[in-house]
């Protein structure tokens, strides 16, 4: 696998089979994906496909790490408030339904137990030292931090791509989706209150 391509037309292409590639692979996960669905979709050919990324679980791999450090970036942990960081991480699955998408396939076909990812690409040291802070200054309740984490993305996936009970779309009304923020706001809080 080659590094990202330092030519404009390289580099272009190389945005196109990402683009393409995510939204093959967040319909029809790794096993239904198609490579050659993923190269006619980005003008371009299998070869240039496999010098950027080596094969098909590689280009899965970089979509999915990259989709991990988009969603850490774009709502970031305020352990003082994880009712608010539930509810941006709602919004965030509603604006970007494939990244939910991507990662259940991850646990799906690669990862059935234990940590979605390895240790080293598993990007919540932060989270738990956040969440530890907070218990330690009395503003979060005890327990393990990865449990509290844990249970707080939980919950705010209740109405995501993943629910078994309903999925929510950003095409609904905004006060279906206030009085769900609201729920889930509230819900949070009483959850990780102090004891």
């Amino acid at each position: 696998m080659t590094e990202e391509p330092l030519t404009a037309r390289g580099a272009a292409t190389y945005r196109r089979m990402i683009e393409v590639a995510t939204r093959e692979f967040a319909e029809h996960g790794m096993a239904g994906a198609r490579v050659e669905r993923i190269v006619a979709g980005a003008r371009t050919n299998k070869a240039q496909l496999y010098a950027y990324f080596g094969s098909k679980e590689g280009l899965f791999d970089a979509i999915f790490f990259g989709s991990l450090e988009r969603i850490v970036n774009v709502a970031p942990i305020d352990a003082t408030d994880l009712a608010d960081w539930a509810v941006r991480l709602y919004d965030e699955y509603l604006r970007s339904p494939d990244l939910i998408r991507l990662a259940t396939w991850a646990r799906l076909e690669r990862r059935p137990a234990g940590h979605l990812v390895d240790d080293p690409n598993r990007l919540d040291d932060v989270k738990l030292r956040a969440i530890a802070e907070a218990q330690t200054a009395g503003l979060v309740r005890t327990g393990d931090p990865f449990d509290l984490m844990a249970l707080v993305i939980a919950m705010s996936m209740a109405w995501s791509p993943v629910s078994n009970v309903y999925a929510a779309t950003a095409d609904e009304p905004a006060e279906l989706h206030e009085r769900r923020r609201a729920l889930l706001r509230d819900s949070v809080r009483r959850a990780v209150a102090p004891d």
